[in-house]
């Protein structure tokens, strides 16, 4: 598998809930060595992407991935009790025809999907402050509203003296564009808890459409009218599968493709890339000697899988050394709760929710089951009840019906920012309590816990200069191409539809030489529709 995910809770019932046709794929009469022109590593949204390419254009592939099922970073968990969890927060937007077409093709069925205005919130001095919190300070107390727009007005002035400078980290950035009121109630605290890297350790070029600069006269005339800004972003409008969570996506992709294709579990299973003679070895002991390889493993651990040869072993050093110095990222661990009860008034129709402050250990937090009715047990199952939210209190122990509503909620753990994941969820339902997402009494009927070693790839200072010392050797040296989350670790382009679209982008790359746009031209490519590529 592209990411190495660990369970760290017997609550997980099956990390892989694919049953579809490559979950049963057989090499068992193939040769123990295979000639492939293609060779695909990791079943993600990447590697999916490359392989979907390779197919509508009749090209041999072989696609691999140590898990027994497609999806890598967005699969989904099923709980004991029935509950649905994907492993981080994903919904699905795009800037991309093929993409589109895509999960069209896998999903074409209006009532395979339900359509979502975004409704989010920031949980900051009591209060929810509607996302982008930079617009709607307006709606916090009036003197931390006055720190705000005090603090916006002397960045204008500071940038109105200063045209000419560009920031030289994101900390700087975020001064310059929003003051240091919102830096220290907002920014800094949240970016941290999502990071785990102060924010001048990071760069700020990765920026682009994620965070939203505010404007000035806009800010003041809410703050003093208290009104709220619109949405903002291009997940304001967001698809969610109706079954299977997200997940349910990716194993529908992957059932387009040729069952032969693919190498699941230890078939699937990296021992060593082999750059000098362009052979992989697998965990079962075959070999396959490829042309092209599209690898979506960390970039990290293929450096660590890399063997170049004499002739090259300076060079992959070169590239290991680079990493170890220039690449930084944080693990993720994903909580869930399954709760029983009518989804309070108070959560209403919220998607996701962010906590910048220290009263809870999460990030972000999903009303889950607000995306599909079916991401919860159905009303009539009977579940125990596990402990109610303050386990002091007492609670029955015989089964009973729902309703059922779940949260999803999100902890960055990193060498900065330490997690005792022993006592984690116990925190975590602490900090549910003290954010209001949950009562005392509440009763707790599932619990969920997943830690994935890579989590986040961080824009850190160094992240460029490192890139630029791997990617082109690995591509010109021994014709690898890594791409994804953190094959490429360009989190500016780690969405589903950037993902996916890598995948393609390098297949066409290798076999055409066309640019890749998205790689290379983030920006570029999230400011238009792309329609160069069709899928259907």
């Amino acid at each position: 598998m592209s990411i190495t995910a660990t369970s760290s809770s017997a609550s997980v019932v099956n990390d892989s809930p694919y049953t579809g046709s490559a979950a049963n794929s057989d090499t068992s009469n193939e040769d123990e060595f295979t000639e492939i022109e293609t060779l695909v590593i990791g079943a993600g949204p990447t590697g999916l992407g490359a392989a979907t390419r390779l197919h509508q254009l009749g090209r041999s592939f072989i696609i691999a991935d140590s898990a027994e099922a497609p999806g890598g970073l967005a699969s989904t968990d099923i709980t004991p009790q029935g509950f649905y969890f994907d492993v981080g927060g994903h919904v699905i937007f795009s800037h991309y025809a093929y993409f589109d077409d895509a999960l069209h093709r896998a999903l074409p069925n209006e009532e395979d999907w339900s359509t979502h205005q975004r409704v989010s919130y920031v949980r900051s001095a009591g209060n929810w402050v509607p996302y982008p919190y930079q617009n709607n300070v307006s709606q916090l107390p009036l003197d931390l509203r006055v720190k705000c727009v005090d603090g916006l007005l002397a960045a204008a002035e500071h940038r109105a003296q200063t045209a000419g400078q560009k920031p030289k980290n994101f900390d700087e950035w975020i001064v310059r564009n929003m003051g240091e009121g919102i830096a220290d109630l907002f920014m800094r605290p949240y970016n941290f808890k999502v990071w785990g890297t102060p924010t001048y350790k990071m760069q700020c070029k990765w920026l682009g459409e994620r965070v939203a600069a505010p404007n000035v006269r806009t800010v003041v005339k809410n703050a003093l009218t208290m009104q709220t800004a619109g949405n903002w972003g291009p997940n304001a409008t967001f698809k969610f599968p109706m079954k299977d969570g997200t997940g349910g996506i990716w194993t529908a992709v992957a059932d387009k493709l040729p069952n032969e294709r693919f190498r699941l579990g230890k078939s699937g299973e990296v021992r060593l890339v082999d750059g000098a003679s362009k052979v992989v070895e697998f965990g079962d002991g075959r070999k396959v000697k490829y042309n092209n390889l599209v690898s979506t493993m960390a970039l990290d651990g293929l450096l660590d899988l890399l063997d170049g040869g004499a002739n090259e072993k300076v060079s992959v050093d070169r590239m290991k050394v680079a990493a170890k110095e220039g690449l930084v990222y944080s693990t993720t661990i994903v909580l869930g709760i399954g709760i029983r009860g009518q989804r309070p008034d108070r959560i209403g129709d919220k998607c996701w929710l962010y906590f910048p402050e220290d009263n809870a250990p999460f990030y972000r937090a999903t009303i889950f089951s607000n995306y599909s009715p079916y991401n919860c047990p159905q009303a009539d199952i009977k579940l125990p009840t596990l402990q109610k939210a303050d386990p002091s209190l007492d609670y029955e122990k015989e089964p009973k019906e729902g309703p059922y509503w779940s949260l999803m909620l999100e902890v960055c753990q990193s060498s900065e920012k330490p997690v005792d994941l022993d006592t984690l969820m116990e925190e975590t339902i602490r900090g549910a309590i003290a954010t209001e997402l949950m009562l005392p009494a509440d009763e707790i009927v599932s619990l969920y816990e997943r830690r994935f070693d890579h989590g986040y790839p961080t824009p850190s200072l160094g992240r460029d200069g490192a890139l630029a010392q791997i990617l082109p050797p690995l591509r010109d040296e021994f014709n690898i191409r890594s791409r994804g989350r953190f094959g490429s670790w360009k989190y500016e382009c780690g969405n589903q539809d950037h993902s996916f679209m890598l995948g393609v982008e390098a297949v066409d790359n290798a076999l055409f030489g066309t640019p890749e746009m998205t790689l290379h031209e983030t920006d570029w490519v999230n400011g238009r529709r792309n329609i160069e590529r069709r899928l259907l």
